[in-house]
């Protein structure tokens, strides 16, 4: 069969309007998702980003994560000085007692290291700064005196009538009527062994061994000083982990019994009226379709605070998900499986729990472990807004904008909870679905 001249005419003409459509689309495509880019780019102002941005408070925020710094403080009034880890009385040095580096006496003297000194005297406050020279304050009544060695006042002094803040590389001086404060930055996390008031701070991991071994029942008071640590609080962290992991437990696994015998209200193929599929689909859409932190919230208004309404939260919004998971397994059976039970006289119940459940068994499996990860994660969020668990400690450490040594802890302890739980997801998901054999 031949074709005329006026049919290659005609389909050459329909594969040329053919490639135009799908270069059209090529170049479309491309064309809409980088002007949807160009709007969010000056819609969210990020030319502005970079005037915003402050990198000398980034740099502080991330230095403060890994190290500590130390308060001296005079009364300006009184002349009390006080010593203190980050500020807080539960970090205070006994009276009459400081570190190697201040100097008790009728003058204070601090030494910040590499020729900074801080001098606290009867009346007037000195910071020695090498390159520089010597920096005088006088606080009174009327405010703050400054006296600097040239008339140029550097970038790294904040002035004003009734405030002076000296900020270098050694640490930091302010100087108001009330009092002088001094702070120096050191790397670590101190105190988060042993307090200043346990009989073990300052000692060697060597010298505990020693101890121990000299008698054994330093041991315990060892483990009661470090468990019961006023600053740290370890005794405390440890619970708020397991009320997370138990949130994200009781969560994941009541909304898999729950979602259970819903499924098969919603599968097709065990339950034949349309109608009843419906409502129990439109059910599950309802509950997973609001997020979990909206049913944190609701919750908490109606029963109150604590991780207990977390777990329903999470309970809520899994019953949807799994519902619709379930019932599309469920709907995905072999049916020669079942049919060979009916065969042997079995009944619905017989059928479903030998012929239905052994096939999707290893799905369902699957899925829980999953959320039971993920859920661990949220826990944490969900924590955050219910009043307990790790997420309340995290918050709480953030709000105070003063520890983030504590901030960085309890997310390195979030973490390896979660590291902690996917090992054991899928240690568990090879014991259950693959007998213990296979890879991860």
């Amino acid at each position: 069969m031949t074709m005329s001249a006026t049919d290659i005419t005609t389909l050459r003409g329909e594969a040329d309007r053919l490639f135009a459509r799908k270069r059209l689309t090529a170049f479309a495509i491309p064309a809409v998702i980088l002007a949807y880019l160009t709007y969010a780019f000056f819609a969210f102002d990020v030319p502005g980003l970079s005037e915003r941005a402050s990198v000398d408070n980034a740099r502080a925020l991330v230095a403060d994560t890994y190290s500590y710094k130390t308060h001296v403080t005079r009364q300006n009034r009184s002349g009390e000085i006080s010593i203190a880890i980050e500020g807080e009385r539960k970090g205070t040095y006994a009276t009459g007692t400081a570190p190697d580096w201040v100097t008790l006496g009728e003058d204070t003297v601090i030494d910040l290291d590499g020729g900074h000194v801080v001098r606290f005297a009867d009346e007037a406050v000195t910071y020695e700064v090498p390159g520089y020279g010597l920096i005088t304050a006088v606080p009174s009544r009327q405010g703050v005196a400054l006296t600097l060695p040239t008339d140029e006042v550097p970038g790294w002094i904040n002035a004003s009538k009734n405030r002076v803040a000296i900020t270098t590389d050694a640490g930091r001086l302010t100087v108001t009527k009330a009092r002088a404060e001094v702070f120096r930055y050191f790397t670590g996390w101190e105190l988060f062994f042993f307090t200043l008031d346990s009989e073990f701070h300052g000692k060697s991991f060597g010298e505990l061994v020693g101890l121990v071994i000299e008698d054994p029942a330093n041991l315990t008071r060892i483990v009661s000083d470090f468990w019961h640590n006023k600053m740290w609080q370890h005794s405390q962290v440890v619970w708020a982990l397991f009320e997370t992991i138990l949130m994200a437990f009781l969560g994941t696994f009541g909304a898999a019994m729950v979602a259970l015998p819903l499924a098969f209200m919603a599968a097709k193929n065990f339950s034949p009226l349309r109608s009843v599929r419906f409502g129990f689909r439109r059910v599950f859409d309802f509950v997973r379709g609001v997020d979990g932190l909206i049913w944190t919230i609701v919750l908490a208004r109606a029963f109150g605070p604590g991780p207990l309404t977390g777990a329903l939260a999470i309970l809520i919004t899994d019953t949807g998900s799994f519902g619709k998971m379930f019932s599309e397994a469920l709907e995905n059976v072999d049916n020669k499986q079942i049919e060979g039970i009916a065969s042997t006289g079995a009944k619905p119940l017989q059928r479903y729990r030998f012929g239905v459940i052994p096939q999707v068994t290893p799905i369902f499996l699957s899925q829980i472990l999953y959320y039971l990860e993920s859920n661990t994660r949220s826990a944490t969020i969900i924590g955050a807004i219910t009043g307990g668990g790790i997420g309340l400690l995290l918050t709480q450490a953030m709000i105070t904008q003063k520890d983030w040594e504590e901030v960085s802890y309890y997310i390195v302890l979030i973490v390896l909870m979660v590291m902690a739980m996917d090992w054991f997801s899928g240690w568990l998901r090879r014991k259950l679905i693959q007998g213990g054999e296979g890879g991860h």
